[in-house]
């Protein structure tokens, strides 16, 4: 493995869960564009979101935690 390759492997390991998905979200979607008419297997990819529903209501939930904590420091004169 080439060492740029070791340094990207690096700088992806330090991101936060959330970027990590996103990136490989994006790497999903280049490299399965319609162009290449890959098939998708429905049922894999349930099973794929369901690992992260989860974590997704947690970060939901934080975010909105956050969210009422701002709103209520805004309205302290």
């Amino acid at each position: 493995m080439s060492s740029n390759s070791q340094e990207l492997l690096k700088s992806f390991d330090l991101l936060p869960d959330i970027e990590k998905r996103e990136v490989a979200s994006e790497i999903i979607r280049r490299a399965f564009s319609i162009d290449q008419k890959v098939a998708v297997d429905e049922k894999q990819l349930g099973v794929l979101y369901a690992s992260f529903a989860q974590e997704d209501r947690n970060l939901a939930e934080e975010g909105m935690e956050d969210y009422e904590e701002g709103l209520t420091t805004e309205d302290i004169p």
